[in-house]
């Protein structure tokens, strides 16, 4: 995972294994599921370096396994991985606690997870982020294995057409925790969601920290250290940004710190509404771009352990309610009502295929 070529590969994989998606089942599960009488189900998690409490990515995940407890009553168990070196032993160790399905959180897990998978044939996983290759980057499938993705370029190019439409200084900003697929995509989108507000529009909103023809931009280098999102986002702020697009788990909230001090700019939240998850940034918060990662996790729980699991990739989408952009809140007086409308048009334009969004990390 240190090395370009294999940062690279698994970048493909995520543009690759979203091409290849077969239609995505709904992102919401059937409603009222009851427990089940049957034999127990152990459904088990393992997170990235973020922590389950990172306010973003990983919580998502979290917030399912945790449902399916509650509704489903599946037994759980956890893992917290602090740096990469814990990827493969707390697998391990999921499996030593005969888990019936491992879930990992991100695409840095994807080495560890096909070692875990292939050495245990018997055991059943799933990845969010990542889809894997073969020798000839070909979408590879493994039996026990099931990808979720999200094609968050479709989300966040609203979030940048929302963005264009309510900045008052004319630019924004967005940066990432690492240059790797699941992340860019975001950006993609972003980039592109300002581009087309300033085609409508006749504006020249700039946004700095991503150039989506180069795929060269701003990254903090993880997904932990607050301090460096925060001093990224001043970076911007001092250069005329009033709305900030932070893509790096809690790294981002760094960012809305570096908001809040500046007392004039708006912070765009990634992967859950950050109104609800991080209440104290409230005030600053023009929306999130969703990925609802917590009904995916939930759904491949319920599948499985009513022995229906399959390797088919599932894939997020707004079509299926599988990414989407949160509620404006306490700053819906901030969106004019024509550019809510646009945007609500813009959604249906995607959703029938009439206005395609793209990304090297999407289909």
């Amino acid at each position: 995972m240190k090395t370009g070529m294999k940062i690279a590969a698994l970048v493909a994989a995520s543009a690759l294994g979203l091409a290849a998606c077969a239609s995505a089942p709904s992102a919401s599960p059937s409603a009222s599921p009851s427990k089940s009488a049957g034999p127990a189900f152990k459904a088990c998690m393992v997170s990235d370096s973020g922590g389950f409490d990172d306010k973003s990515f990983n919580q998502a995940g979290y917030d399912g396994l945790k449902r399916a407890v509650t509704q489903l009553g599946v037994t759980e168990a956890h893992a917290e991985s602090t740096a990469d070196t814990d990827y493969a032993p707390n697998i391990d160790n999921m499996i030593q606690q005969k888990c019936d399905l491992t879930i990992t959180v991100g695409f840095l897990l994807a080495d560890a997870t096909k070692a875990a998978a292939t050495a245990n044939p018997t055991k059943h996983f799933a990845i969010i982020d990542n889809q894997f290759l073969d020798a000839s980057f070909k979408p590879l499938t493994i039996a026990n294995i099931k990808p979720l993705l999200f094609n968050t370029a479709e989300a966040a190019f609203l979030a940048g057409y929302l963005a264009a439409g309510v900045t008052t200084t004319g630019t924004v900003a967005t940066f990432g925790g690492m240059q790797i697929g699941p992340v860019t995509i975001f950006m993609d989108g972003f980039v592109d969601g300002v581009a087309k507000y300033n085609t409508d529009n006749g504006k020249t909103v700039k946004v700095l920290g991503w150039d989506k023809a180069a795929q060269k931009g701003s990254f903090t280098g993880d997904f932990n250290d607050q301090s460096k999102g925060q001093n990224m986002a001043k970076g911007f702020i001092d250069a005329g940004a009033d709305i900030v697009l932070p893509v790096a788990g809690p790294v981002g909230l760094g960012a809305a710190a570096a908001a809040t001090d500046a007392g004039n700019v708006k912070i765009i939240g990634v992967d859950q509404d950050w109104f609800v998850t991080a209440p104290q940034y409230k005030a600053i918060i023009l929306s999130s771009v969703l990925k609802q990662m917590e009904p995916a996790v939930f759904d491949v729980i319920k599948t499985t352990r009513d022995g229906g699991f399959d390797a088919t990739v599932y894939k997020g989408d707004l079509a299926n309610n599988g990414v989407g952009l949160a509620p404006y809140h306490d700053l819906d007086s901030a969106v004019p009502a024509a550019l809510k409308t646009k945007i609500d048009s813009l959604k249906a334009d995607i959703i029938a295929g009439t206005m395609k969004v793209t990304s090297p990390s999407a289909p």
